[in-house]
């Protein structure tokens, strides 16, 4: 799952933290075997997720990579900034990431009660 990063393969793009969030779901409730059937909960939880993400991406703008870190992950120097900057964008990145895992835990823990 590492390529997740820097939005889908440093893209730029969808932001690995919501990718990584919906294999969990989709590891836990999805097909066991090929002709399987997912879990009734998956779709419900993924769409959660992806609604839940998108509130928690609202101050940014949009739920792509570029809009929350806002760097081009092929431009070396803005790299370098990115991760030695204390007042860089990264500070986004590590909320996002809390927050996304948060929520998932907390849907997660909801169905876990039932």
């Amino acid at each position: 799952m590492s390529p997740f990063g820097g939005g889908m393969g440093s893209s730029g793009q969808l932001c690995g933290t919501l990718a990584g969030a919906l294999a969990v779901i989709g590891f836990t409730w999805g097909k066991t075997e090929p002709r399987g059937r997912d879990h009734k909960l998956m779709w419900k939880l993924s769409n959660a997720m992806v609604a839940r993400f998108a509130e928690i991406c609202q101050p940014y703008g949009g739920t792509d990579c570029i809009d929350i870190a806002r760097v081009d992950w092929k431009d070396a120097e803005q790299v370098r900034a990115f991760y030695r900057d204390p007042d860089s964008c990264r500070n986004n990145c590590i909320r996002v990431v809390r927050e996304t895992a948060a929520s998932l835990h907390d849907l997660v823990s909801t169905v876990a009660r039932r």
